[in-house]
């Protein structure tokens, strides 16, 4: 087979037919040539046309029959064969029936013009016959799909001969921006904050890249209570981490700079016992997600426990823990804290603080409650316990004092006249009760952190 290349053809009459090439022979039409005719054109290979062909009745088979109209359609109409509209469906979905009566060999090219039809649907009204075999209607709902139909009988119908999505064609775009510390883990950028800053989007990317972001945010964590002091809440967690569609992101950005918060922990309690001296954690801030510093322990005598994105655990005195998850979001961003159980001067069990994935334990006979445990992930590239509460103090005739599980860092609480632990800096950690006996304050609240990751290739 060879390719027959057409320049110019004037037939020396207007209703002869005109014989291009042979059997199995590609003719091409190239841009700037018109093909005029008022006879036939036999063509027995395929015709690919670039060019122009007006008034040519042809046998065989062309590429590019469909005739693109250049006027935009917004609301429902009727096609006409051998047309292609572009549909732009910005202000709300419609229909584009096809011709009622067709012809096999008819075309009809459909584009969703504002690649909107994700959001606002396309409806192929088939108009009596049937679309791909079926008696129904057919609906674009792909961002920039397009569908080229062709009518082949009563039994198919319309068959598509080409259909595609924007994201096939339209040249990938990442997701671009600067702050905090940049990390790369495989195809993905991850944005550590450790303390303020802004996270600056200049490319909010496209469907074929990336054009979304996934984020953990984890608020500064409470002080622990102290004479017996109560372990303390962690700081609330949120996150979107792991995200669906490989981790490619869960929470759509603009091109805008995001001013970054990140809550610092919470004082711990001084002893003598002054039950203002501890504090809450202060709140962690990404974009519209905000999580809530975790409640301060308990101090003893003052049932003070402190509500927040994780409860602080009861003091001494057979005090309540406090609720988590406040405000209430969803999923929750923490859990309550522990309560106190009446014992002894020297022993009475304190309720350890709230963690992201537990309520803080409540105190038992000889053993003070033991910090929630936190929860742990993986958006920096490799597992980080975060969010776990603070251990409950208790008294010098208990067993032991509470304790944690220091893969969330969580500080333990303090026995006899020791101190409580602080929680683990940037991991939203509460701080552990001061002890029971006198002289130990409680540990400071861990501080939070917001981390931002996206896929940049």
């Amino acid at each position: 087979m060879s390719e027959v290349k057409v320049n110019k053809i004037t037939p020396t009459a207007n209703c002869g037919t005109v014989t291009l090439g042979d059997s199995g022979d590609t003719i091409a039409i190239p841009a700037g040539v018109t093909l005029t005719s008022g006879g036939a054109l036999q063509n027995s290979g395929t015709i690919t046309n670039t060019g122009t062909i007006t008034g040519v009745a042809i046998t065989g088979t062309i590429d590019n029959q469909v005739n693109w109209q250049t006027t935009v359609k917004t609301s429902t109409f009727t096609a006409s064969a051998g047309e292609g509209y572009f549909l732009n469906t910005t202000s709300g979905a419609f229909t584009i029936n096809l011709p009622a009566s067709p012809s096999a060999g008819d075309l009809v090219g459909i584009k969703d013009y504002a690649n909107t039809a994700d959001t606002n649907n396309i409806t192929i009204g088939r108009n009596g016959s049937n679309i791909e075999g079926v008696a129904n209607d057919f609906v674009i709902s792909v961002e920039g799909g397009s569908i080229t139909l062709i009518f082949v009988d009563a039994t198919k119908g319309w068959l598509s001969t080409a259909a595609a999505k924007a994201s096939d064609i339209i040249t990938p775009e990442f997701v671009t921006a600067t702050g905090g510390t940049i990390t790369t883990s495989g195809d993905f950028k991850i944005h550590t904050f450790t303390g303020p800053g802004t996270f600056c989007v200049s490319n909010a990317g496209n469907p074929a890249g990336s054009e979304a972001v996934d984020y953990l945010v984890v608020a500064g964590a409470g002080g622990g209570g102290t004479g017996g002091g109560g372990g303390a809440g962690a700081g609330g967690y949120r996150t979107t981490f792991p995200s669906p569609g490989c981790n490619a992101g869960a929470f759509p950005i603009s091109a805008t700079a995001y001013p970054i918060t990140v809550g610092g922990g919470g004082t711990g309690g001084s002893f003598p016992v002054n039950p203002s001296a501890n504090t809450a954690g202060s709140n962690s801030i990404f974009s519209t997600i905000t999580s809530a510093g975790g409640g301060k322990g308990g101090n003893d005598g003052a049932s003070d426990a402190g509500t927040g994105g994780s409860g602080g655990g009861g003091g001494q005195t057979a005090s309540s823990g406090a609720a988590g998850n406040t405000p209430p979001v969803s999923p929750p961003q923490g859990n309550p804290g522990g309560n106190a159980i009446t014992g002894s001067l020297d022993n009475r069990p304190t309720g350890g603080g709230g963690g992201a994935g537990a309520t803080g334990t409540t105190g038992v006979t000889n053993i003070a409650g033991g910090g929630g445990a936190g929860l742990s992930n993986s958006i920096t590239g490799s597992s980080v316990g975060y969010a776990g509460g603070g251990g409950g103090g208790t008294g010098s005739l208990a067993n032991f004092a509470g304790s944690t599980d220091p893969t969330f860092g969580g500080g333990p609480g303090g026995k006899g006249t020791a101190s409580g632990t602080s929680g683990t800096a940037n991991r939203g950690s509460g701080g552990g009760g001061g002890a029971g006996s006198g002289g130990g304050t409680g540990g400071g609240g861990g501080s939070g952190i917001v981390v931002i990751r996206y896929k940049f290739q």
